[in-house]
């Protein structure tokens, strides 16, 4: 059956479409031997498709749709060339190859979905379908009434303005305050960056929901598979 290779890459479970595309631009997909270039198809059930050398082979499997509570200290890819921790760890015992949708840095910490259903991973990621992500945000002292009006109003981030963020006070102490932001797209170090724009620093940075999913008690480090009723919420 004839198919896109990006799309047949993220159909075998490897990788998302988006990484997919990614990694034939950068060479490392092959075609019959050959260098695959962006936009190629192929016939799934004829063509050599290859990796950075290694067979990749369509399967029929069962889709699998996990969340993960990541600790801070893991890197969100399934291989590190600096040999740092990474998340494949966590999940190597799922027992079936899934790949984590969107990042967390490796500084924070909390809810990472992890999939081997491409067509699912790629909706969830596209700008048009972003789910608002709430994360729990610990910073170091009181913060002011008018650095919070700050952090929810546009701000202009690596030279491009980001939208509204909702921004309320979960607890606040003498040392530090919690603060729960409501994003509704997902750049770079976006929370970082804001803090830093307005001179808080940060503690904890804990994502807790996407898109009305919410982490729970799962302990960091575990993970567990998503139940329809999540799954419908996140397609919905």
């Amino acid at each position: 059956m004839e198919k896109r290779l990006q799309k047949f890459m993220s159909e075998s479970g490897l990788m998302s479409r988006r990484a997919a595309e990614e990694e034939i631009e950068r060479g490392n997909v092959t075609v019959n031997g050959v260098r695959a270039v962006l936009g190629q198809k192929i016939d799934d059930e004829t063509d050599v498709v290859e990796y950075k050398g290694k067979r990749i082979t369509s399967s029929g499997r069962k889709h699998v749709y996990i969340m993960l509570n990541k600790p801070v200290g893991y890197v969100t890819t399934m291989s590190d060339e600096q040999g740092r921790p990474c998340v494949a760890e966590l999940v190597a015992d799922v027992g079936k190859r899934v790949y984590p949708i969107g990042r967390l840095d490796m500084e924070s910490e909390g809810l990472l979905l992890f999939t081997n259903d491409g067509e699912f991973a790629n909706k969830l990621m596209h700008p048009r379908y972003h789910k608002p992500k709430i994360y729990h945000v610990k910073v170091r002292g009181k913060v002011e009434p008018e650095k919070i009006k700050a952090l929810s109003c546009p701000m202009k981030i690596d030279e491009h303005i980001i939208k509204p963020v909702n921004v309320s006070v979960v607890t606040m102490k003498e040392d530090h305050t919690v603060l729960a932001m409501e994003l509704f797209e997902g750049r770079n170090r976006q929370i970082r960056k804001m803090c830093e724009q307005v001179q808080l620093h940060i503690i904890t940075l804990r994502r807790v929901s996407i898109g009305g999913l919410k982490l729970g008690t799962l302990r960091p480090g575990r993970w567990r598979h998503l139940t329809k009723g999540e799954i419908d919420i996140l397609m919905s």
